[in-house]
């Protein structure tokens, strides 16, 4: 992939997350048991992301998607909380998928980052509310994220397995990693 597709391929991406987080915001909350709760539709596109590309450029995604995100139709504190969450639920999906695809699937790196994410908006909230407390909230948000992250991870496999250039970018990305690792 030259440097050009490569760019654009990232602005795709970055755009497609941008739209489905504007469009998921405008819903109103699913989870009347779990206010706050969001599906997080736009993990679908961080995961395409993290299987089509190389490290650097997944971030790029992710960093791009939460700032454009943030200026199109949130505030400060909304960006706080989205940034921990993303940034940590990145890391940790980054590190799981390290494991292997033997060892893991799309969809159990998909769950760890909705779990985390969850994790990194607490430890946001925890420090603003100057309180521990607002972990007893976890246990809740981490069976929506656990049933949403499946949900997320099974159609962001679906993608790269039935779309063709998914499947391209995917195998290219694939040559890569083996080349670095032997190299």
């Amino acid at each position: 992939m030259t440097k050009n597709q490569r760019l654009v391929y990232i602005a795709l991406l970055a755009s497609q997350a941008v739209i489905i987080s504007l469009l998921e915001r405008a819903i109103p909350f699913p989870f009347a048991f779990a206010p706050g709760a969001k599906l997080g539709l736009a993990n679908i596109i961080t995961c395409l992301a993290l299987y089509t590309l190389p490290t650097k450029d997944a971030f790029k995604v992710v960093a791009i998607r939460l700032c454009l995100a943030t200026l199109l139709g949130g505030t400060l504190s909304t960006f706080m909380y989205s940034a921990s969450g993303a940034l940590l639920s990145f890391i940790g999906m980054w590190s799981v998928k390290q494991l292997g695809t033997k060892r893991i699937s799309l969809i159990g790196v998909s769950t760890t980052g909705a779990i985390l994410h969850n994790i990194g908006q607490l430890a946001v909230a925890s420090f603003v509310a100057q309180t521990w407390t607002v972990f007893l909230y976890l246990p809740v948000l981490s069976f929506i994220g656990i049933l949403s992250g499946i949900a997320i991870g099974i159609l962001a496999n679906y993608l790269i397995t039935h779309v063709e250039k998914l499947q391209y970018y995917r195998d290219l990305s694939e040559i890569n990693e083996s080349s670095n690792e032997r190299g």
